[in-house]
C-alpha cells in the first residue's frame, strides 16, 4: 500500500506553487497525495486527515499570518490526541519559529522542511515507524538546541531602546530634498495593461528559484549540472508566454496613487486632499532597534517622508497590481487534464508578470506619473539592479513586515474596484499573482532589514494602530523570533 500524505495551504493564505511542486515530487516517488488546495480551515485539514487515513499531514504557507494558523493546527492536533507527523514548509517558516512556536504545541513530531528536494526523504522516513522515531529524536534535539540558544541570548550587541533609536533617525535637509509635486496627483488606474509590454521587464532569476534551481539567469542556462534542465524549462516558459499573450489567458490591472503625506514620528499621515485639511489614513511603520556604528541611522520608512513640522509638502506613492486575472479558467482546464506541470508553470509565469508590472509601473511613476526622474533612461540590467531613485517596499517585506497594513493601502487605492484585487482574512492577495506596496521618492531612500522587534516597540506600535497586543504579535511573529 502506497503511503498517503495530506497537503494544504492554511487558512487565509493563497500561495501554493511550492506546495504543488512538493506534491508532484511526492507523486513521482509513489506517494498518494490528498491536496486540499489553498485557504483550508483547520477543521477540514484534520477531519480529512482522519477520514482519508493519511500517514502524514503537510502544511504550507507563504505569509506571516500563516505561521499562527500552523501553530493553531498543531495545538488542535494535540487536543484531539492525533498521532500523525506534521510537516511544515513555506517561505516564512523557519527552524527557529518552529522550535519556539509550533513544536511545543504538538508532542507527536513537527518536521520543518526547507524545500521540495528534501520533502521526499523526510516524508519517506515519517511513513516508517522506526525511522520516524529516530527522525523525531533528531528534530527534537535540534529544536531544543535552538530554544536553549534563544534563552541564553544573542552574542551580538543588545538592541538599543526605542528612544535611542528614534534619536538616531535618518536626517536630511528637507529644504534641499523637496520632492516635486506629482505630474498626475491622486489615483491613476490602468484597466487592461498589455501583457506583451511586460515580457521585457521579467526578472527570470526568481522564476528558476521557484522551481528550486539556484543560480542567476542567464548564467543558469549554461550551468554544467543544471543547464539542460534550465534550458528546457525556459523554452517551455517562452512557449507558454506566447500563448498567454496571443490567447489572452491572463489580463493585468494596475492602480497607482500619489497622495499628499507627512511623517508624524514613525507614522505617515496620508491626506484626502492637496490642501491637507482631511486625514485619509495613518500608515504605521516600525524602526530598527539594532545598535549602529557611528553615523549609521536607525531607519524607519517614515524617515523618507517630510515631517509635519518641516513645512515641506511631500507625497507618498501607493500601488496595487495584478497579472493574474482570469487565471482560474486555464488552471481548471489543466486540472481536468491532470497536467500539474502546466498548472505550476502558468502560476509561476503569472507571478513573474505581476512583478514585471510592478517594475513597469514604478518606471512609469518615476518618469511620467510623478515625474521626479523624467529624463531617466535605464536598460534592463540597471532596472533589475534598481539603480534608479526611490524604492517600492511592500507590506510583509523586511523594512515593513506587517501584512495587515495592506488594508489601509487597499482602502486608499480602492484596489478591490480599481485593480479587481481582494485581501483574504490573513492578508494574502487574490489573485495570487499580485503585488502592492509604497513608493518613496526621496533620493536617499533605501531598502533595509528591520530586524528583531523589542517588546517596548511592539506595545507602542499596537497602541498607535489601535489593536490589541495579541493581534500585533500575530502580525509580526517572524520578527519577534529572530
Amino acid at each position: 500500500q502506497r503511503p498517503k500524505i495530506l497537503m494544504a495551504t492554511v487558512k487565509g493564505d493563497v500561495h501554493d506553487i511550492g506546495k504543488n511542486i512538493v506534491g508532484v515530487v511526492l507523486k513521482c516517488n509513489h506517494f498518494d497525495v490528498v491536496d486540499l488546495g489553498v485557504m483550508v480551515p483547520m477543521e477540514k485539514i484534520l477531519d480529512t486527515a482522519l477520514k482519508e487515513k493519511v500517514d502524514v499531514i503537510g502544511l504550507s504557507g507563504l505569509i506571516t499570518p500563516s505561521l499562527e494558523e500552523m501553530r493553531l493546527v498543531a495545538a488542535e492536533m494535540e487536543r484531539r490526541g492525533l498521532d500523525l507527523p506534521l510537516m511544515i514548509g513555506g517561505a516564512t517558516t523557519s527552524p527557529v519559529h518552529t522550535a519556539l512556536r509550533i513544536e511545543p504545541n504538538y508532542s507527536k513530531g513537527v518536521f520543518w522542511v526547507k524545500d521540495a528536494s528534501r520533502a521526499v526523504g523526510v516524508a519517506s522516513k515519517l511513513c516508517n515507524p522506526e525511522q520516524r522515531a529516530e527522525l523525531a529524536k533528531e528534530y527534537a534535539r535540534d529544536y531544543a538546541a535552538l530554544r536553549d540558544r534563544r534563552a541564553q541570548g544573542s552574542r551580538r550587541q543588545p538592541p538599543v531602546s526605542l528612544q535611542t533609536a528614534r534619536d538616531n533617525k535618518f536626517q536630511t535637509d528637507w529644504a534641499i530634498h523637496q520632492t516635486p509635486a506629482p505630474a498626475q496627483p491622486g489615483v491613476t488606474v490602468f484597466e487592461d495593461y498589455p501583457i506583451a509590454d511586460l515580457v521585457e521587464y521579467i526578472d527570470w532569476t526568481p522564476f528558476f528559484q521557484t522551481w528550486e534551481m539556484s543560480g542567476r539567469y542567464p548564467d543558469i542556462l549554461n550551468d554544467p549540472q543544471k543547464g539542460m534542465v534550465a534550458r528546457n524549462l525556459f523554452a517551455d516558459a517562452q512557449a507558454m508566454l506566447v500563448k498567454i499573450i496571443e490567447e489572452r489567458w491572463l489580463s493585468a490591472r494596475a492602480t497607482v496613487g500619489l497622495l499628499p503625506a507627512s511623517a508624524d514620528g514613525d507614522d505617515v499621515l496620508v491626506y484626502a486632499d492637496e490642501g491637507r485639511s482631511t486625514l485619509a489614513e495613518r500608515l504605521s511603520f516600525l524602526r530598527q532597534q539594532k545598535p549602529k556604528a557611528t553615523g549609521q541611522p536607525n531607519l524607519c520608512l517614515a524617515d523618507f517622508i517630510a515631517p509635519v513640522d518641516s513645512g515641506t509638502p511631500d507625497h507618498i506613492g501607493l500601488f496595487a497590481v495584478t497579472a493574474g486575472l482570469g487565471i482560474e479558467a486555464k488552471l481548471e482546464e489543466f486540472e481536468a487534464q491532470h497536467d500539474d506541470y502546466s498548472s505550476i508553470l502558468l502560476k509561476a509565469l503569472a507571478d513573474r508578470l505581476a512583478e514585471a508590472l510592478a517594475e513597469r509601473m514604478h518606471e512609469q511613476v518615476r518618469r511620467e506619473i510623478w515625474g521626479f526622474a523624467a529624463g531617466e533612461q535605464l536598460d534592463k540590467q540597471e532596472l533589475l539592479k534598481e539603480t534608479y531613485r526611490g524604492i517600492r517596499p511592500a507590506p510583509g517585506y523586511p523594512a515593513c513586515p506587517d501584512h495587515s497594513e495592506k488594508k489601509k493601502l487597499f482602502r486608499l487605492l480602492d484596489a478591490e474596484t480599481n485593480s479587481r484585487m481582494e485581501l483574504t482574512e490573513g492578508y494574502a492577495m487574490l489573485p495570487a499573482a499580485a503585488v502592492c506596496g509604497y513608493y518613496f521618492a526621496h533620493p536617499q531612500s533605501r531598502y533595509f532589514v528591520l530586524g528583531n522587534i523589542q517588546e517596548e516597540q511592539l506595545v507602542e506600535y499596537a497602541a498607535r494602530k489601535g489593536i490589541d497586543l495579541d493581534e500585533a504579535r500575530r502580525n509580526l511573529v517572524a520578527n519577534l523570533d529572530q
